[in-house]
């Protein structure tokens, strides 16, 4: 995966699109920290792609919550910036299960478990995340076990 964005840092180098380098290179940098940590830890230097997809899913995460402050500060170009580089750094995220894939993989997760109320979430999102793809959206499927938690 990491070879897949340097290709493209270089495609987007011989065209010229300066608001695609910039973003490729903030992934590559956050990859290159990543491996660098993992490297000090006595770990593998070379990181997965489970890795960097979780890499690239923090990093849309923290671009979405920066879009959310600068839409509250009227900052349509800062929005405008952010959006932007979501749209490049979620080409190289697999694709999210749909609605119905997720509802079904929450009900799984459910009736593994044994959860029986709202406060049994935390061990239904727990076994979500350790027994599902990259493909599934936590917080979608967290809104969805909230939701078919509180009908029982």
């Amino acid at each position: 995966m990491k070879d897949n964005i340097t290709t493209e840092l270089s495609n987007a180098l011989k065209k010229g699109d300066k608001n695609r380098i910039h973003t490729l290179r903030l992934v590559l940098a956050a990859i290159k920290d990543k491996e660098i940590a993992s490297r000090s830890s006595g770990e593998d230097s070379i990181i997965s792609d489970d890795t960097i997809v979780s890499l690239l899913k923090k990093m849309v995460k923290q671009r979405n919550d920066s879009i959310e402050m600068f839409r509250k500060a009227s900052r349509d170009e800062l929005v405008q910036k952010e959006s932007s580089e979501i749209e490049i750094i979620s080409e190289f995220l697999p694709k999210q299960l749909g609605v119905q894939e997720t509802q079904k993989a929450c009900e799984e997760a459910i009736n593994a478990t044994e959860a029986k109320s709202l406060k049994e979430i935390g061990k239904v999102i727990k076994y979500l995340k350790e027994n599902s793809s990259t493909a599934l959206d936590i917080s979608l499927a967290s809104k969805l076990v909230k939701e078919k938690l509180q009908k029982l």
